[in-house]
């Protein structure tokens, strides 16, 4: 029997490389292509020397180079991006050209070979909007053009319209998920990311850097959790053409995120606030809340988050000591 075989764009990202690791202990065949621009050879060298599985170091707007991959796969789990608040307000210009361009090829292709697809899209979609929780067919509140930030936003929501046009238009098999702030191991700090922060300053009873108020509050979810929701949405032949909020509903502000941190640690950091101007060397426009409603994933696929906050910070707590042993 011929095992599936899936692309995953981005796959040595942190969510993809996860995911990798997932289809590849579900028996299936996975090909990778990443630019390592975001991603790391380190998160896919557990597997690397699997058969079934193959990394291709290149762009995702390479077309000729996605072309032989799109062809040779049965589906594909889009993650390409440009991520993080601090890569997006440092490099507008390749935020809008890597996730607007790339899936524009991303879908031509998929289309052309009759690929189903699964897109990677945001929270950020929903902007300022106050209407918590966030269903999918919300409207969405952007702030203005003069915030490089709300460039992701925009060039998520153009992702989904995306999409959604090669669904309505030609009947292609996609799914969007939307991410609510998911994570786990291997996932870095380096682009603005709030727990992997949180955590080595914590082990190394360095301040903890809020950004902002820290009244600002956020859902975190498992990347565990996450992989159960894509995968469950990919085998699912209603699922295309919808949007999917993927998240965890359980909701914290960052500084008692700080304080849970710097608790389940043991550390003696002390919690120190800074403007968003002096954490990003401009003015960003942020959210005060952003909360799912994960009504439309639970009725599709019967998917809920299973992994606790305070467990999934302990295993990345756990797997950063491992890391570095002396903290």
């Amino acid at each position: 029997m011929t095992k599936r075989k899936a692309l995953i764009t981005g796959g040595a990202g942190f969510i993809g490389s996860h995911l990798a690791e997932r289809l590849l202990k579900d028996g299936c065949q996975v090909a990778v292509i990443d630019n390592l621009s975001t991603g790391s050879l380190k998160n896919i060298e557990s597997f690397a020397g699997n058969t079934d599985f193959e990394f291709v170091e290149g762009d995702v707007r390479n077309e000729a180079l996605l072309e032989k991959l799109c062809k040779d796969c049965d589906c594909i789990y889009h993650l390409a991006a440009a991520v993080g608040v601090k890569l997006i307000a440092e490099r507008p210009v390749h935020t809008i050209e890597t996730n607007i361009g790339g899936t524009e090829i991303v879908l031509d292709l998929a289309n052309k070979f009759r690929k189903k697809i699964l897109i990677a899209s945001s929270s950020e979609v929903y902007g300022k909007s106050e209407k918590v929780p966030f269903a999918e067919d919300d409207d969405i509140v952007l702030g203005s053009t003069i915030y490089s930030r709300w460039s992701y936003a925009c060039s998520k929501a153009i992702d989904e319209f995306l999409g959604l046009a090669f669904y309505q238009q030609y009947g292609l098999g996609v799914v969007i998920a939307r991410f609510f702030n998911t994570i786990g191991p291997r996932q870095t700090g380096q682009y603005g990311m709030v727990v992997p922060r949180f955590v080595q300053s914590a082990l190394k009873n360095e301040p903890v850097t809020i950004y902002g108020s820290g009244k600002q509050s956020r859902c975190f979810c498992f990347v565990g959790d996450v992989l159960d929701a894509i995968t469950g949405l990919m085998q699912n032949e209603s699922a295309a053409g919808r949007v999917y909020n993927v998240g965890s509903t359980d909701e914290i502000t960052i500084e008692m995120l700080a304080d849970k941190i710097i608790k389940l640690t043991g550390s003696k950091s002390k919690k120190v606030y800074i403007s968003y101007q002096q954490a990003y060397g401009r003015p960003i426009d942020d959210m005060a809340r952003r909360v799912p409603n994960i009504d439309r994933i639970k009725k599709t696929i019967a998917w809920l988050p299973k992994t606790s906050l305070d467990a999934t910070l302990k295993i990345i707590i756990e797997t950063e000591k491992r890391k570095n042993p002396t903290s």
